[in-house]
């Protein structure tokens, strides 16, 4: 009976289960192994350095000058002014202002008061509704009395003629200085505005990176003949042909010395 016992325990014992084999896996493609970081200065494109202009001579500044007087022997400013008073005052009233926009103003202004003793005779209101149409006519009009008061008050109404004391007045600044200077007594100063700021740099005759380095470099390479009238011819070339947008290379007196690399013609 023992026997039969244990023959039937034996047979009842399951076959242990063999282990299941994990499938293998398949060789995906190789994964690139990870570069170190690199900076991000590196993975920029370098920009090509681009070549300075060679500089001007004095043989080619004395011809372009040359060319500019012969074209227009008499340049004239365009804002219209009766006096070195109002010659300022129009300086002044131009920041951020066409020519034309202030002389449309002025005519009426400069009709009744072309003096500083008229002008303050007005007053700041009436000022400011004369000239309502030039942008920050506000702060102007009371720029206008400012200094019409100092003129009075320190220089005996008239209109001083260092750079320094005009400087000093309310609402002036250098290249105002330079111009009355230039206009109304007749120094060799150079004022540049935008337009001679550009005309500097695009043709290389006196790159610079503010106003006064245009200016110092112009006054340094413009021969002493020229000085009288280079600040207008300068203005009315960058004005009218040397625009900022479309420059017009194709009627330009001066492109062949121009080292302007983009000239249209």
């Amino acid at each position: 009976m023992a026997k039969i016992i244990r023959g039937l325990q034996a047979k009842s014992k399951l076959p242990a289960a063999k282990p299941i084999k994990k499938a293998a896996a398949k060789p995906g493609p190789a994964r690139a192994a990870k570069k170190p970081a690199t900076r991000a200065a590196n993975t920029k494109t370098s920009k090509p350095k681009t070549s300075k202009p060679k500089p001007w001579t004095a043989a080619e500044v004395y011809e372009a000058f040359s060319r500019f007087r012969n074209a227009n022997p008499e340049p004239r400013g365009e804002l219209e002014h009766l006096n070195p008073y109002t010659l300022l005052v129009a300086v002044v009233l131009s920041a951020q202002a066409t020519d034309a926009g202030v002389n449309k103003a002025t005519r009426a202004l400069f009709a009744v008061a072309d003096t500083p003793e008229k002008m303050l005779a007005l007053g700041e209101d009436t000022v400011r509704d004369y000239i309502k149409t030039i942008g920050l006519y506000r702060n102007k009009a009371k720029n206008v009395i400012a200094l019409s008061t100092k003129l009075i008050a320190e220089f005996g109404g008239e209109v001083p003629r260092s750079r320094a004391e005009i400087e000093s007045l309310p609402g002036a600044g250098r290249k105002t200085a330079n111009v009355v200077l230039n206009m109304a007594y007749g120094e060799h100063t150079m004022a540049v505005d935008t337009h001679v700021f550009r005309i500097g740099n695009r043709t290389g005759l006196a790159p610079g990176k503010n106003p006064l380095e245009v200016e110092l470099a112009l006054v340094k390479a413009i021969p002493s003949e020229f000085m009288l009238h280079a600040h207008h011819w300068l203005i009315l070339h960058g004005r009218y042909i040397c625009l900022a947008r479309k420059p017009r290379c194709d009627v330009c007196i001066i492109r062949d010395l121009c080292r302007w690399p983009e000239k249209t013609a």
